[in-house]
């Protein structure tokens, strides 16, 4: 029982939420780029929220399937669609809901409605083996997911056996609790970030440049880093600094002035200034903005930040809660 891969889609990676406990020997956590909607779509399909998905970037993939299996989407919408076998209509299927896949059906994408990164949960998951006790595809190292890389023509994935019990159904309290979670997923909604340990040594003027320009995502963006394009920021006074650790959402300002913020697949230390760290509640918005796309920052203490990401929790908790009912 496989699936297996008819086209492979601009960037396909399978990824969890991340490699935790080994950034003291440098490597990095990965995992996937919004966590919220890789969360999501696990809940739906009926896996817990460690579960590791397909996560499609921009373009997706066709995909045949080997065995009847459930699905669920989650993320970006890429006009997902399922052509049954023998049936040459594929026929349009809905984000976040559960969905059945009968054996040989043919999942594919096309025109991008919203968002950039589509996240693809299989119910039962994905036969993929454990690297460091992550499936999450790290691509610099060539480690995780499928053969540590992006999917590529032609590529049999795995699919362990699995029997398909009943379906989680989305209630009326279950899609409230969606809609809560996902309702700063706007495209025009600010990115709130909390100040960096760094941030006393920039100008007032750059502060204020930070809080009140925007942004544009530049080109050279990717699950590493997103570098930012926009107004410059400066220190008061030029000083050296050691490597200090970083993290997912770190926005280090290089000596150009153009800031970046790390991403995913972040090193795990650093030696430029980190004059801000973006909320950890708004990374999945910032993962969701393509390049080319303009972003604002908006600060907030770092309890309201905190207090922000244990609601979330609490949400998903209800969520999950609400697609057991």
């Amino acid at each position: 029982m496989s699936l297996e891969v008819v086209k492979p889609g601009l960037l396909s990676t399978f990824q969890d939420l991340g490699r935790i406990g080994s950034q003291a020997i440098g490597m990095p956590v990965c995992g996937a780029m919004d966590p919220l909607s890789h969360g999501i779509a696990n809940l739906i399909a009926g896996n817990a929220c460690e579960e590791a998905t397909l996560e499609i970037t921009l373009m997706g993939p066709s995909l045949r399937f080997g065995r009847d299996s459930r699905i669920a989407l989650a993320g970006a919408d890429l006009s997902p669609t399922l052509q049954p076998p023998g049936n040459d209509a594929a026929t349009p299927i809905p984000m976040l809901q559960p969905v059945h896949v009968p054996a040989g059906a043919l999942l594919q994408f096309g025109r991008r409605r919203r968002g950039l990164r589509s996240y693809l949960a299989l119910a039962g998951g994905f036969g993929l083996p454990a690297a460091m006790g992550s499936r999450s595809t790290y691509l610099r190292g060539a480690l995780g997911g499928f053969q540590g890389r992006a999917l590529r023509k032609g590529d049999v994935v795995p699919l362990p056996a699995f029997t398909l019990g009943a379906a989680p159904v989305v209630t009326p309290t279950a899609n409230a609790v969606l809609h809560g979670l996902l309702e700063r997923g706007a495209a025009g909604a600010t990115v709130r970030i909390v100040e960096g340990p760094e941030w006393p040594q920039f100008t007032d003027a750059s502060h204020r440049t930070l809080l009140s320009e925007g942004y544009r995502i530049g080109s050279q963006s990717d699950r590493m880093g997103y570098r930012l394009e926009g107004p410059v920021l400066q220190r008061s006074a030029p000083r050296d600094m050691l490597s200090e650790a970083v993290a997912f959402g770190t926005m280090q300002v290089p000596p150009d002035g153009q800031p970046i913020v790390l991403m995913a697949d972040r090193q795990t230390s650093g030696g430029y200034p980190r004059i801000a760290q973006v909320a950890g509640v708004d990374l999945p918005l910032l993962a969701q903005r393509m390049p080319g796309e303009s972003i604002r920052f908006e600060r907030i203490a770092l309890e309201a930040a905190q207090r922000l990401l244990q609601r979330r929790a609490s949400a998903m908790a209800s969520l999950a809660r609400a697609l057991r009912a």
